[in-house]
């Protein structure tokens, strides 16, 4: 459904509330902001996802499903279903004849850099109208911003929490030499809500990784985010096998040995992969059938991972790297842990959660190897939901209780500092700004806001203001690249 006109992606309330807002409104400043954390000990939203949004809805979007088709066209179809699903005279229609005829989207977004890391209450992007006669646009524009964004972002955060538990155990026990960026993999497509869903979530969990089975999150990358994975380091698939392919075999050889050599000798000679290796016994797998294709597994062009997929990962990780070392040895790095020889690794590519990968690494520095023997992913479950305090805590737009809230406005030229503080939030989190903000770093260099301005004051802040034009009337402005995305957000160490 691409081809939807961008001004029926909304909410219906949002069609009603250009006549509800105060005659002679010229201009609305509103702010998408994080405004509290569920996660106990996380405190900031990852930036991410603003300049893909832009780009998908309110430039490509708009220009070829509203400002690309005849006035009549796009009129008609909104009287339609607006007229015969809210009720006919309720909205009026002139504001859209007035935005065709203009021929451009007049909006002006500024936003902090994609890559920050943002605290709670702290505002990610300010949007506002450039043309005095389209303030109601404004907040029109929140349903399909807050509901693209949200989860790539919650996503962003999810890969940055691995990547932090993968840093302190790669600094312990790994060479220096070691990409961390392969370190974990993101296995959740199939399980997410939908494509689009899984696309941008892969995309967000790129951002700390470079190993995803999710293809398409390639092409977003390169589409939105200006790179090319024929000359960078974009994100990697893998080749791997799966239950029906080794369950198949076994019905027409009656062994699994036949498929092991078949796999190292015949098909992929040259070539890493992973092999699922529970079909029937997990453990006769690694007791057994490797060690009885070790001579060729150690000719081998390339290395084969053992997979499991089935049982308590931490006991099936740690103990396979064990077993496997005892059959093939392997080396010991300069920090002084047993690496497996190149040729074997151990994968579990699925239901690693936070807790699960920490108690591996952990697992495997106290029994001397080195955390790279072992290679993890992270399924839906883990996209999706975090355990935490000895529950479960799904990720939502709620979780970081995102918003985007108007808290500025002009009035017949008078300058108005909007604002809600409901009495009844006990939590106090639903409290908006107040004007116009600015965003700045404090003496520590972390991100923090000042709000109360208008468009006569806000330049008289002695300082820089983050919030920089990315977005204005129509075009892109400002654009960064994955890699400088990358960069920020793991401080020049991705």
């Amino acid at each position: 459904m691409n081809n939807i006109n961008p001004l029926l992606l909304l909410d219906y309330y949002k069609t009603t509330h250009n006549e509800q807002y105060p005659k002679g409104i010229t201009k609305i400043v509103s702010y998408y902001t994080p405004r509290m954390s569920r996660i106990s000990d996380e405190d900031k939203l990852v930036m991410f996802g603003l300049q893909a949004f832009i780009k998908e809805y309110l430039i490509r979007s708009f220009n070829e499903n509203f400002f690309g088709r005849p006035k009549e066209e796009v009129l008609a179809e909104y009287k339609r279903v607006i007229d015969h699903t809210l009720g006919a005279g309720i909205v009026n229609y002139e504001k859209i004849e007035k935005l065709h005829d203009l021929g451009y989207l007049p909006i002006e977004i500024k936003a902090i850099d994609e890559g920050e890391r943002v605290p709670v209450k702290v505002p990610m992007f300010e949007i506002t109208n450039t043309h005095k006669d389209f303030a109601w646009l404004v907040n029109t524009l929140e349903t399909a911003m807050s509901c693209s964004l949200w989860h790539t972002q919650v996503s962003a955060n999810v890969g940055f929490r691995y990547r932090q538990i993968v840093n302190k155990y790669f600094d312990i026990s790994v060479d220096d030499t070691v990409p961390r960026s392969r370190a974990l993999g993101d296995f959740s497509m199939r399980g997410q809500e939908s494509c689009e869903s899984a696309i941008k979530s892969s995309a967000g969990f790129c951002l700390s990784f470079v190993n995803t089975a999710t293809v398409p999150a390639i092409l977003f990358l390169e589409d939105y985010y200006n790179c090319d994975c024929t000359k960078e380091q974009v994100a990697f698939g893998a080749i791997s096998t799966e239950h029906s392919v080794m369950n198949s075999n076994y019905a027409v050889d009656g062994d699994e040995i036949s498929m092991v050599k078949r796999l190292l000798n015949d098909i992929y000679p040259a070539n890493g992969f992973s092999m699922v290796s529970d079909s029937y016994d997990y453990w006769n797998m690694v007791d057994n059938v490797i060690p009885a294709c070790k001579e060729d597994i150690v000719k081998h062009g390339g290395y084969i991972g053992i997979r499991g997929d089935s049982g308590n990962p931490v006991e099936i990780t740690t103990q396979t790297v064990k077993k496997l070392w005892e059959t093939f040895g392997g080396s010991v790095n300069a920090k002084g842990y047993k690496v497996l020889d190149p040729h074997i690794k151990v994968i579990y590519g699925d239901s690693i959660t936070p807790q699960r990968a920490e108690s591996i690494y952990q697992i495997l520095v106290e029994t001397g190897f080195a955390c790279n023997n072992v290679l993890l992913g992270a399924g839906s479950f883990s996209m999706q939901c975090l355990e935490q305090d000895g529950a479960l805590k799904p990720y939502t737009r709620d979780t970081f209780g995102i918003a985007v809230k108007a808290t500025y406005c002009e009035v017949e030229g008078k300058p108005i500092q909007i604002f809600k503080d409901p009495k009844t939030d006990l939590g106090n989190f639903k409290k908006s700004q107040r004007g116009m903000c600015i965003v700045f770093r404090d003496k520590n260099g972390n991100l923090d806001y000042k709000d109360g301005y208008d468009t006569g004051t806000i330049d008289s802040f002695e300082g820089e203001n983050l919030l920089k034009p990315v977005f204005c009337n129509g075009r892109m402005i400002k654009e960064q690249t994955l890699q400088e995305i990358r960069h920020l957000l793991h401080d020049g160490k991705f």
